[in-house]
């Protein structure tokens, strides 16, 4: 007979940012539960509100399956003497086991005899296992933890109630001084406490009590009164994926409302206008027929429409106080000029150990102009990057990203626009602090690229440079994030970048400039270039890209970013080829006598001894002459072509001859050849079978 099984964990308001990965990993935990407890069930269904996270087990099984096994012991010889007495070991072996001696068997296994017990394990029932859901409750990770009362016990808000139910019957379990039991608690204001008869009672029980359990359900629910809204006002309604998740989890009951502030907060750039609404208030902002900012809002209330009008009302007057500030440094921060704002930046540090943010300005504009160079960007482009970042950071002093800090570089490329800088500039100045996360949006230009690497690769120089290199989970500065957002605009822009080369070359600008001050650039450039290694590694490991071709690029000799990526790529094309096993062995085993005794001597065709050596030599020479500084298909395949020559080679050439100018001959045309190969790699990282 199949079971419901509903637990239920009250608690005082959670953060919304919270709530969906809690419940989450609720759900996973109670599956990895039930699994390693061998109680089947055919699936678990997830409720969740601010102030609760719920899963309903359904087809839950009675009890768990028998089962029959057979266990395995000692050999017989150890574990019985000449005489047939038993010996300790067996005994021990079937006392483990919870039987006896009486119920020892022998079979032969590959012609030796072996002690063996059967054993009919009758399963127990599940109303018996599921109390040790409870530890699955206190094991749930959140982000940050509290303690409450006098207890020692943390977790996201102080938990007030537990419903623990199979079917009709209360399964107990007790967490501190909570009772689970069938009584779940309805809307703070608009709903009752309800003892549930059932556990399939959970969702309409909890509704007559105006709580809607159901994530998916409240959701559609605030997307089709918004939608009414926008229909009866003829507005477009931008339904923001992330806040809609967000106000989701803020309320219980759901009601969406619209209010409107004065018109002339209309006149501050719509950035503002939309951080005041949708990030300080939770608020959706929409447009009229013709795309333009209509001065209104549309919010969400954790109750029903009663009162709505107080509500609304109440909004306006918070939103009001917000956006009156916010005109206020608006208007405050058009008495100031560009360079008003970059003179200033002289006063702000940017760390106490490496110095101003006017400094790094100075260096990033160096740092750029390299970059612009190793590329080829084109005059006009290059003058847009330099000026970009001679002034990029200037917003940091303004009054309105002192207010809204989640404005910096918003600001910055709406005051540029209104200054009269190029709309390249502008963008340059919003994108350079893009990607913001992991898996954030890149730059979209070419300036704006380039000067975010620009930044980022300042601050990776800069903190290396004073030994505040990340450790562990340590990370205060997200040079991580930085170097990994680097990694992902030359993957992007397929921009050639060995990190090493580029650390020699930007210390060397700098030193030219006079920007270097006290710090060694150089210092710790070998840990940068690892850490850089690091940040290839993750990227790839994202790309679907297997493991051993991943440690096979990761083992390049240099660190060249794209060059890796598309290294990895090209392996990965070519893994399955019938041919792959051959050529990684071929030129596996070139790498290894290669790198084990290099050699640097020129080729004496005079010194070869059969035809395979002349073959190979003649076929490198050809290969080499279209053989890229980057890998690319053509290089793969080069290589590939010479695989029949270096089996040959192999097979008929002993290379550690006796005589010492034919083995320095020999090895020196490996180690060359090695050369082109590690542009790939270590290839011999590479698994094949």
């Amino acid at each position: 007979m199949a079971h419901n099984y509903l637990l239920e964990i009250g608690l005082e308001d959670m953060p919304a940012h919270v709530v969906t990965p809690s419940l989450d990993q609720f759900a996973t935990k109670a599956a990895k539960f039930l699994k390693e407890n061998h109680l089947d069930f055919a699936g678990i269904e997830k409720f969740a509100t601010p102030r609760r996270l719920a899963i309903l087990i359904t087809g839950l099984a009675d009890k768990q399956e028998d089962v029959e096994v057979d266990a395995k012991g000692p050999a017989r010889k150890i574990a019985q003497d000449a005489e047939g007495n038993w010996s300790k070991a067996a005994i021990g072996f079937t006392r483990g086991q919870g039987m006896t001696v009486d119920d020892i068997t022998f079979r032969e296994v590959k012609g030796v005899e072996y002690v063996y017990l059967h054993k009919s394990i009758v399963g127990k029932p599940a109303a018996e296992l599921l109390p040790g859901l409870i530890d699955v409750v206190k094991s749930l990770t959140f982000p940050t933890r509290m303690k409450w009362g006098q207890n020692d016990f943390e977790y996201i808000r102080p938990i007030h109630w537990l419903v623990s139910l199979l079917d009709t019957q209360v399964v107990p379990m007790q967490l501190l001084d909570i009772t689970a039991g069938r009584r779940t608690e309805g809307h703070r204001f608009l709903g009752e406490a309800v003892d549930l008869a059932d556990a399939t009672d959970y969702v309409a029980a909890l509704e007559a009590q105006k709580v809607i359990v159901t994530p998916a359900a409240r959701k559609a629910k605030i997307a089709a009164q918004i939608d009414a809204i926008a229909k009866a006002t003829a507005w477009t309604i931008d339904l923001d994926a992330d806040l809609l998740e967000e106000v989701n989890n803020l309320v219980e009951w759901p009601t969406a409302f619209a209010g409107r502030f004065d018109e002339k907060y209309l006149a501050i750039p719509e950035a503002v206008l939309i951080t005041s609404m949708k990030d300080n208030q939770r608020y959706f902002y929409a447009r009229d027929a013709q795309g333009h900012m209509v001065n209104a809002f549309i919010g969400v209330r954790n109750g029903n429409s009663d009162y709505l009008d107080n509500v609304i009302a109440g909004n306006v007057k918070v939103l009001t106080a917000r956006l009156e500030d916010a005109a206020f440094f608006y208007a405050e921060d058009q008495k100031k000029t560009i360079a008003d704002f970059v003179a200033r930046l002289d006063t702000v540090s940017f760390h106490d150990k490496i110095g101003s943010m006017a400094a790094k300005m100075a260096r990033v504009k160096t740092i750029a102009g390299v970059l612009a160079d190793q590329v080829s960007l084109p005059e006009a482009d290059k003058a847009h990057l330099l000026r970009a970042a001679e002034i990029y950071k200037f917003d940091l002093v303004s009054a309105m990203v002192g207010e809204f800090a989640e404005l910096q570089g918003v600001m910055g490329q709406e005051y540029a626009r209104l200054a009269g800088e190029d709309p390249a500039v502008a963008l340059a100045i919003k994108e350079h602090y893009q990607p913001i996360s992991a898996e954030g949006e890149l730059p979209t230009s070419t300036v704006g690229t380039l000067l975010a690497i620009a930044d980022k690769l300042d601050s990776l120089m800069s903190f290396f440079a004073v030994d505040l290199i990340p450790s562990g989970s340590n990370d205060p500065y997200a040079l991580r994030r930085q170097a990994f957002g680097i990694v992902r605009m030359l993957a992007a822009h397929h921009l050639a970048f060995d990190v090493a080369a580029e650390q020699q070359a930007v210390a060397v600008a700098l030193q030219a400039a006079d920007q270097v001050g006290t710090l060694d650039y150089l210092k710790n450039a070998k840990a940068l270039t690892d850490f850089m290694r690091d940040r290839v590694a993750q990227y790839l490991s994202g790309q679907a890209i297997r493991h051993d071709i991943l440690d096979a690029v990761a083992g390049s000799a240099t660190v060249d970013v794209a060059g890796m990526i598309d290294a990895a790529a090209i392996l990965t094309k070519h893994q399955d080829d019938a041919d792959f096993k051959a050529v990684m062995e071929a030129l596996g085993r070139v790498v290894r006598i290669a790198d084990k005794q290099p050699a640097h001597v020129a080729i004496d065709s005079a010194l070869f001894e059969n035809s395979t050596e002349k073959a190979l030599h003649d076929a490198i020479s050809a290969a080499k002459a279209g053989y890229g500084e980057q890998p690319s298909e053509s290089d793969y395949q080069a290589l590939r072509a010479l695989t029949p020559a270096i089996t040959d080679y192999f097979t008929e050439t002993m290379i550690m001859a006796d005589n010492p100018a034919v083995r320095a001959n020999r090895l020196s045309e490996l180690t060359g050849l090695a050369a082109m190969i590690h542009q790939f790699g270590d290839v011999t990282a590479v698994i094949v079978k």
